[in-house]
């Protein structure tokens, strides 16, 4: 990723981040956000050892520690500065080397406290391989393991098989929210499941439809009702444009 030019005030804070003590590098974790409404600096702080969260207290916004968001997220902030809004995701090496590693041998988790469909943890791998540094270093260059991409598309496929499946039992009983949610979760499952067979890192569920060109399932999403056949019928357009048969 191409570093982009930061706002003036976006760009104090990456240097205040990158002068706290332990940090190594301070990286964009998804696309700038310039020129689009509402959207939000999305930064990883790397670390090594103790991190002190409490150095982003001069800053509005929330603040969490190392943690607080889980084994696999860590922690983070969510700030407003003046004119710009920042998220910062927390990452310990240490933590990020450890599943590196594992991608190797096609190992990885999905931590369910994030995201819809949860934050597989091959994600780490994913920020540090696409991420653009901001200050500091990271030399953490990763490649897409051949063994990662076949274990990460079938297991995504099958999860999204079964939602489906789930999703068609809430059309028969009429259940239109109950339907909704298992076709969001096959169409993300799905997704995943194409991106892995790419061998295309996957950082969050932000975009991941448009990445993986099924925007199509944003429109089959819309405006269901409550009749059972006609829930039926759409289930049965999102398995056969998902591929899930």
């Amino acid at each position: 990723m191409a570093t982009p030019e930061l706002p003036g005030q976006v760009r104090d804070l990456v240097d205040h981040l990158a002068g706290i003590p332990g940090v190594e590098a301070v990286t964009l974790r998804g696309s700038p956000p310039a020129g689009i409404a509402g959207g939000t600096w999305d930064l990883a702080v790397y670390y090594r050892g103790r991190f002190d969260h409490t150095a982003l207290s001069a800053f509005p916004g929330e603040v969490a520690a190392p943690g607080d968001w889980g084994r696999v997220l860590n922690g983070g902030a969510r700030l407003g500065l003046k004119s710009e809004r920042v998220e910062i995701h927390y990452r310990d090496l240490d933590h990020v080397e450890h599943w590196i590693a594992r991608t190797q041998d096609g190992h990885y988790e999905v931590d369910g406290l994030a995201g819809v469909v949860g934050f597989p943890t091959y994600a780490l791998a994913a920020e540090a391989a696409v991420g653009g540094v901001l200050a500091g270093s990271l030399d953490l260059q990763i490649a897409y393991p051949a063994v990662l991409a076949e274990k990460a598309s079938t297991q995504w496929r099958e999860q999204a098989r079964s939602s489906i499946e789930h999703a068609r039992r809430r059309a028969q009983e009429g259940d239109r929210m109950g339907t909704s949610k298992h076709l969001a979760r096959a169409s993300l499952q799905a997704a995943h499941a194409r991106l892995a067979q790419a061998r295309r890192w996957v950082v969050h569920e932000k975009e991941i439809l448009e990445t993986a060109e099924m925007e199509r399932m944003n429109k089959l999403l819309l405006g269901l009702s409550s009749d059972p056949a006609t829930l039926m019928q759409r289930v049965m357009q999102a398995k056969a444009f998902l591929e899930l048969e």
